[in-house]
């Protein structure tokens, strides 16, 4: 780190820092003011009395919300947090059924990006004969989004009578998503010797435009065997550009995972292949529930949550909440061993 940049981190700690004394002291102030309502709460006076218990309710919800506020900025961010991202779904197990549920979480997952003001473009679409969603890949840009979505990661499950059931029966699918975070031309590079770039025609379900010249691009990385393939456009150049971009998010989430595994062996809440194959999260139509078996949070309404908005956003919300307590409890245990 040059001069310069040591010290434009350096203010950045300071300002960082003032912020979270100036939190510390609003907790301190509206603890001493809960104290002085409580007293209130024995008053002979029913209206006093009521009205200190309308203004203890206040104190409590500030003072959530403030040591949550102190608990986050405790935390530090990872280096990827302001990352914008890919995302990548896959239908599971559950044939049709599951090609159906994969759609309607691309079509949240765009909402959501939409619901918080970020950009959302699909980078490559393969969908089913009866409207499902095969695999599907889309770069979302934007403030936070990827420490919002990051812990989406992994097997989301759904259990509902399928629209092709004659008996009623209630039957099980699985669908993958994948969070990649998109690394910048600074931060990450790929050596044009270490792929091989083939071309062909754009054919099958995919891509909007199934056509009779070459324009469809598939990418290997030598190295990794990692691959990467795009028939989204018309234009070879732009799935090429679209293949590189899935290519290069997929060979950065490697490198990272690789320096932040043993970091995140340990927490309930994983990121990278860990948490693909783990099932995280189920949509049970029948009780109308969806459970985050992680932190075993259930909201309620599913069609509600499935629009992508407030009630995904307060499970996320729960989800990074509990990640920045399993980080705090990482520091203190590694504060605990220091002076040992």
């Amino acid at each position: 780190m040059d001069g310069v940049e040591h010290l434009k981190e350096s203010r950045r700690r300071m300002t960082s820092l003032a912020t979270l004394i100036a939190d510390v002291e609003k907790l301190r102030l509206k603890e001493n003011e809960m104290k002085d309502t409580e007293v209130l709460l024995k008053d002979d006076d029913a209206d006093i009395r009521e009205l200190a218990e309308s203004e203890r309710s206040a104190c409590m919800e500030t003072i959530r919300d403030l040591k949550q506020k102190i608990l986050s900025q405790l935390v530090h961010e990872e280096e990827v947090d302001e990352s914008d991202l890919v995302l990548e779904l896959t239908a599971g197990v559950g044939g049709q059924e599951a090609m159906l549920f994969t759609a309607e979480i691309f079509d949240m997952y765009q909402n959501y990006a939409a619901f918080q003001g970020w950009g959302f473009e699909t980078l490559e679409y393969f969908p089913s004969e009866i409207g499902g969603l095969r695999h599907a890949t889309a770069s979302v840009s934007g403030t936070h989004c990827y420490k919002r979505l990051k812990f989406e990661g992994g097997v989301h499950r759904v259990q509902r009578v399928p629209k092709t059931e004659k008996q009623g029966r209630t039957h099980t699918s699985t669908m993958t998503v994948a969070v990649l975070p998109q690394p910048t031309e600074i931060n990450f590079t790929i050596n044009a010797k270490d792929l091989r770039i083939e071309t062909k025609r754009a054919s099958g379900a995919g891509g909007q435009h199934v056509n009779t010249t070459d324009s469809a691009v598939r990418i290997v990385h030598i190295p990794t065997g990692v691959v990467s393939e795009c028939q989204q456009e018309r234009s070879q150049l732009k799935n090429k550009e679209k293949a590189m971009q899935v290519l290069r998010a997929k060979l950065y989430s490697m490198k990272l995972e690789e320096a932040t595994s043993k970091r995140y062996n340990a927490r309930k809440i994983q990121i990278g292949t860990k948490g693909r194959s783990e099932k995280i999260r189920t949509y049970n139509f029948p009780q109308d529930r969806v459970t985050d078996h992680r932190i075993g949070k259930s909201l309620y309404d599913i069609r509600g949550f499935i629009l992508g908005e407030g009630l995904l956003d307060e499970m996320i919300q729960t989800l990074q909440e509990f990640s920045e307590q399993e980080s705090l409890l990482d520091i203190l245990e590694e504060n605990q061993l220091t002076e040992l």
